[in-house]
């Protein structure tokens, strides 16, 4: 249960892109799914197997060509070299076991055994038509079928004439060179029929013919590449030699380069000079209309200037006009005050004075006394 689970996470992770992915299984053509079931079972195949994933692919690649047939070619060719060798393997073991015989006789079983293949094939067809209905078409291969039943016991015949009676059963045995499994010279009609109508066998001539088809398919697409490549190729020549051309005109004829040259070389100056011109003029009507701009803003803001000065004198003067009065005002309130104030200093010193002046008049007129009083005893003493 762990292991499926992890498969399911990592499947819906992945996408048909992913290295992880069976490109033989996108292409529904992988081994392990067409030899299910069979003697020859692969088992499960290494890489992922999703439909959901073939159906993006199958999506995509309408848009877009992936190149998976290359992936899908090298293994079906892997696989078919694989069953190839075993098919060798057992021809040799065969080999091993029978006598030898001579090339006449070898050729005559291999009759045998070419019409016992087309007996089945044959076979396999007639059941095939009777499933899907198709009665008429099925008595036509019937015809068949009794004519290579015919020709069949006459090359049989052919066969043991010409051999002896003891190494006639030892060469009874062959390998299937589609799916390499053992056929019987003597075998009846029904085991033929379920050899070539068997799933083993139709599931290797599928992927035979795959493996073909997807040769096929990667060739035209190698040649179509090569062609791009080639057209590629063959434009850059062209290019070079396009260049290589114009470059030896131009050293054949250096007086036509020359008097080119010149003539771009006055179109190129007279065109300077009508846009230096334009420029020039350009240049000018900006500069004129730049200093008609700016004297009119010059004007403007110098009338502007003038009346704000103008206003900010008389504002000024209005203010100090208004100080100065308010100053008087002030100067004259304070003098005012003062005036007042030394009336009353005055009248509240007056008495004081006077009593001043006799307190000092007596204290001088005692000091004199007092004065006269020593000396008159110091003048008794002496």
């Amino acid at each position: 249960m762990m292991i499926t689970f992890e498969r399911d996470t990592t499947r819906q992770r992945i996408k048909f892109s992913d290295d992880r992915v069976c490109k033989s299984h996108l292409l529904n053509c992988c081994p392990h799914d067409v030899l299910s079931g069979t003697r020859m079972d692969l088992g499960e195949c290494l890489k992922v197997h999703d439909l959901a994933l073939r159906a993006d692919y199958e999506i995509a690649s309408k848009e877009q060509d992936f190149f998976f047939e290359l992936d899908a070619m090298d293994h079906l060719q892997s696989f078919i070299a694989d069953c190839d060798r075993r098919t060798e393997v057992a021809k040799k073991r065969l080999a091993e076991t029978q006598e030898e015989i001579s090339a006449e006789v070898a050729a005559k079983a291999e009759r045998v055994h070419e019409l016992n293949e087309e007996i089945g094939k044959l076979l396999a067809k007639v059941e095939q038509l009777g499933a899907d209905g198709n009665v008429e078409e099925s008595q036509k291969v019937m015809d068949e079928v009794e004519k290579a039943r015919a020709k069949k016991r006459e090359a049989e015949e052919v066969y043991r004439n010409s051999m002896p009676a003891s190494s006639f059963q030892q060469q009874k045995l062959r390998v299937c060179e589609v799916c390499s499994a053992y056929l019987g010279l003597h075998d009846n009609d029904r085991r033929l029929a379920d050899h070539f109508g068997g799933k083993l066998h139709l599931g290797f001539i599928e992927i035979r013919e795959k493996l073909e088809e997807l040769r096929r398919v990667v060739a035209d697409k190698q040649e179509k590449r090569n062609q791009e490549r080639l057209k590629r190729r063959e434009e850059r020549e062209k290019e070079e030699r396009e260049k290589l051309r114009r470059s030896r005109s131009h050293s054949k004829n250096p007086r036509r380069s020359r008097s080119r040259d010149r003539r771009r070389h006055r179109s190129r100056s007279a065109s300077r000079e009508r846009k230096r011109r334009t420029r020039s003029k350009s240049r000018e009507k900006r500069h004129r209309h730049r200093s008609r701009s700016s004297s009119r803003s010059r004007s403007h803001s110098h009338q502007r200037s003038r009346h704000s000065s103008r206003d900010r004198s008389r504002e000024r003067k209005k203010r100090s006009s208004k100080e100065r009065s308010s100053r008087d005002k002030e100067r004259s309130r304070d003098h005012d005050r003062t005036s007042r104030d030394k009336d009353r200093s005055s009248r509240e010193r007056s008495p004081r004075d006077n009593k001043d002046r006799k307190r000092s008049y007596e204290s001088a007129n005692g000091r004199s006394e007092d004065r006269r009083s020593s000396e008159e005893r110091e003048a008794g003493e002496i």
